[in-house]
Order: structure tokens, then sequence, then C-alpha cells
């Protein structure tokens, strides 16, 4: 599902990534753990070509990421590839269900059929109950799985998850971790997740490591 090789990236003079290898396979859970400042993050942010490498190959799908346009890339991004972050980033002004269905109608998909999935995955999830409350109107738990509601609502084949329960409470952070496994029994979708979570990093079917920026 995704080989990264020879990834390297800087930022001025700060050296982040020194030659990343990774292979991960379709249906595989992920967690990748390291220091603060171990390059976690960009080594996701590039996983999901919301940054470039400066030198290095990346395939997701067998598609080779470095050969796509600027266009064709965000048109990949979305379908392909679903986001989950620490601080959820929902969209205040609309409901949960408007939220959800952002990708999709941004996909230039059908409406109804758009809002009709955004249903299925709520109810998946166990929030379609909380389909016409705003964000401000749900509880921490609730926005985050909305927010992974978002990330599954063009069916990615890869899930990227960037310290998905670093705001959430003991409880919400446990259901949430093990939603992760229930959707990968599910969905089979891929799941690549930056914790600092030791005890979730450790359920994981590998856990990476990231030190001086290099996998070890």
């Amino acid at each position: 599902m995704v080989k990264a090789s020879g990834i390297r990236k800087s930022y001025g003079s700060l050296n982040v990534l020194k030659g990343i290898e990774m292979e991960v396979k379709k249906g595989e859970v992920i967690s990748i753990v390291g220091a603060s400042g171990a390059g976690k993050s960009t080594l996701l942010h590039i996983l999901g070509t919301l940054d470039t490498p400066d030198t290095g190959t990346l395939s997701i799908g067998h598609e080779t990421i470095s050969s796509k346009s600027a266009k064709a890339l965000a048109s990949f991004r979305n379908h392909s590839i679903g986001f989950v972050f620490q601080f959820h980033n929902l969209l205040p002004e609309f409901t949960a269900l408007e939220n959800v269905m952002i990708p999709g109608l941004i996909a230039r998909k059908n409406e109804a059929d758009v809002r009709k999935k955004a249903v299925s995955v709520m109810e998946l999830l166990g929030i379609a109950h909380r389909l016409d409350h705003k964000p401000s109107e749900l509880s921490g738990g609730e926005q985050q799985r909305t927010a992974v509601a978002r990330a599954l609502i063009n069916d990615p084949a890869l899930v990227l998850a960037d310290e998905p329960s670093g705001n959430l409470d003991s409880k919400n952070a446990q259901e949430l971790h093990q939603l992760f496994f229930d959707l990968r029994k599910q969905l089979n979708q891929t799941f690549i997740i930056v914790t600092h979570n030791q005890q979730f990093a450790g359920l994981a079917d590998r856990k990476l490591e990231i030190k001086d920026g290099v996998i070890i």
C-alpha cells in the first residue's frame, strides 16, 4: 500500500528526515512513535502528500506520487487518503453531517449519494443521533468520531492519523483506539497512526520508532 524510500526533508539548516525507508501492507495498522521533534508529523505529512520530500520516492497503492501534477495530486489525496488530526478541525458553522459530507462534495459526487453515505458512516461510528448538531454541541469524543467519519467518506484506501487521541480523556481515547481496529476489520483499510500513547502504539500490527530522522 505504501512504499517510501530514501525520504529526506530539511527546513533551512534543520535536517528533520534523514533517509526514511518503510513499507506498509494493505490492511495493516502501523503506529509511529518517537520523541517530540523526531520527525513523526513531518513524515506523516509527506506520506499524506501534504508536503514533498527533498529527495526520495513515495508510492501509494502503486501510484508514484512524484510524477503527479499539483492538480492530480489534490484529486488523488481527496479520493485515496483520509486524515484524522489531533485537533478535529471541524468547521463550526456546519452541522456534524455537513462536516462529514465536505470531502465527498469536493470530489463532485452526487449530493444525495454523499448525504446517504455520510449517514451510513456516522451510524457505523455510533454518532447518527448527532447528525444535526454543530461541533460546539458535541462532546470531545463525538467531535473526533465526526472527524473520523469525514476521513472515511470517500472510502480512502489509506487513513493517516496524527495524535488522534491527544485531546481526549482516557475513556474516549480507548474507544477511539478500538475504533481504528474495528474499522480495519470491517473495511480492510490501512492505518498509519502517529501517537505518544505507548499502550496504543503497542496494539498496532507494527510499531515504528523514529529517532534522529530515521526509523530504527
